[in-house]
């Protein structure tokens, strides 16, 4: 995921904040399910093999898979290998989401439109998972506003015929836009959001449960899933960010911690590993 680096720009603000528990009552219309406890999804950029990620897939409890697709996919020959993770992912009662963005997405929607009709067209997809990080481009510094209006703009304009859903860094809930916090206005417009809550502990100050809270709430009030991100690539300026070190033993661990404590919160809809390949080769 291009920019992971900055999920851990803004910890040291958590680290001296303690942030109340969510409120799991009386939220208003909650149509969300909460994710039973196991229940993951992941990441594929690459090109692995579609038996491969299919079968560890099904040994990992993965349920929905995030496989990235370029616009070309009609005509770079990709689109053979896309159809097999189908015919492969549906028997298993696993769900495929087009996986794609660009910072700049979010004032080209041309480029993102294109993109998203080159995914619906395939016919392999149920859905449309968003990698857009509008605070990589230059126009967040620039002019922030319309940088973060435009996203809100093309995620407008994405809401189509696939559901669609997006990766957010854990602190859009500090911003506003046109005088709206932003995260809620995000909530409004996918069905999910997956939180970039990378951290190698479950719980506790600076956690993967607690930089996710302000989005469990929010996610809960407005009735959609909020889904937490776990990352396995190592980040050479956040080394309590990823599981790198900690190796598939004392993330699995961990993972059931946040399945544990991140329940109370009726948004949750599990964890996202970040990334299958490394997933595959993480040491035990």
């Amino acid at each position: 995921m291009r920019g992971r680096w900055w999920a851990g720009l803004m910890s040291a603000i958590l680290m001296a904040t303690t942030l109340t528990p969510p409120v799991v009552s009386a939220l208003g219309g909650v149509s969300s399910t909460v994710a039973p406890p196991g229940a993951r999804a992941m990441w594929v950029w690459g090109q692995e093999a579609a038996d491969e990620v299919i079968a560890w897939a099904n040994a990992q409890n993965v349920t929905e898979i995030f496989v990235y697709a370029s616009s070309t996919v009609a005509t770079d020959g990709s689109l053979p290998r896309l159809q097999e993770l189908s015919s492969r992912a549906a028997p298993a009662g696993i769900k495929l989401r087009a996986l794609g963005g660009e910072p700049g997405w979010a004032t080209d929607h041309a480029s993102a439109m294109a993109w998203q009709k080159a995914m619906v067209a395939t016919g392999v997809f149920s859905g449309i998972h968003l990698d857009v990080e509008p605070y990589m481009s230059s126009g967040w510094m620039s002019d922030q506003e319309a940088t973060k209006a435009g996203y809100l703009g093309m995620l407008d304009k994405m809401r189509g015929s696939l559901p669609v859903e997006t990766d957010v860094p854990f602190w859009y809930g500090q911003f506003k836009v046109g005088g709206k916090n932003l995260a809620d206005e995000v909530l409004k417009r996918v069905s999910a959001v997956t939180v970039m809550s990378y951290r190698d502990t479950a719980t506790g100050p600076n956690s993967m449960f607690a930089v996710s809270q302000d989005w469990l709430k929010r996610g809960a009030t407005a009735g959609k899933r909020v889904r937490l991100g776990a990352e396995i690539d190592p980040i050479a300026d956040c080394g309590y960010c990823s599981f790198a070190e900690e190796g598939a033993r004392r993330m699995t661990g961990v993972l059931a911690q946040v399945d544990t404590a991140a329940r109370t919160s009726p948004a949750y809809a599990g964890v996202a590993v970040h990334r299958y390949g490394s997933w595959r080769v993480l040491r035990p």
